[in-house]
């Protein structure tokens, strides 16, 4: 179903629900795993991506159309992250580096995350990114997004997007390259 007829049911008061219904079938996959690629824990990126459908669902009365909807729900979807990244920093005071190795070690021992070694070790090296450059990486890489989406998305200027990507490039592959 496209957006619009989405936002056609969401906005008839008899098949709001039903409307709801459907754009959360549409997206919760690919919000999920957004979510899961920066979070990493399965928990985590459950709970993420239910506050992000609330968030949702509270403010589509807001949603201007001027913008796609999946772009908005990504863009709501990409600040939750981000929200749950700094607040767990701050939370329990403690550096990035800690966090890092909290989300590497989750890698290596939770039974939600597949994958051969070179696939881990790839997730290791987003984990040592900074969390915008991780996330343009992320759409970039490997949900295949142009870079007028995710400056749609992050509200970023494309050049600074593809100077971001760059960086995270050259620091993975140092971090590929250092074992």
């Amino acid at each position: 179903m496209e957006d619009t007829e989405l936002l056609a049911k969401i906005r008839d008061p008899d098949s709001r629900n039903y409307g709801f219904n459907l754009l959360v079938r549409k997206y919760q996959e690919k919000v999920y795993w957004t979510v899961r690629k920066m979070v990493v824990d399965h928990e985590d990126a459950n709970d993420i991506t239910q506050e992000v459908f609330i968030k949702v669902w509270k403010n589509l009365n807001k949603f201007r159309a001027d913008a796609q909807l999946f772009t908005w729900v990504y863009r709501i979807a990409t600040n939750e992250c981000l929200n749950f990244l700094n607040k767990k920093k701050r939370r329990f005071f403690i550096p990035w580096r800690d966090v890092e190795g909290e989300l590497s070690e989750m890698l290596d021992n939770s039974p939600f995350i597949e994958g051969d070694d070179i696939q881990k070790k790839l997730h290791k090296a987003l984990l040592t990114l900074p969390d915008k450059q991780r996330l343009v990486f992320n759409m970039k890489y490997f949900d295949d997004m142009n870079y007028k989406q995710i400056s749609d998305i992050t509200q970023t200027s494309v050049g600074s997007l593809k100077a971001s990507y760059h960086h995270a490039v050259k620091k993975i592959e140092q971090f590929l390259n250092s074992d």
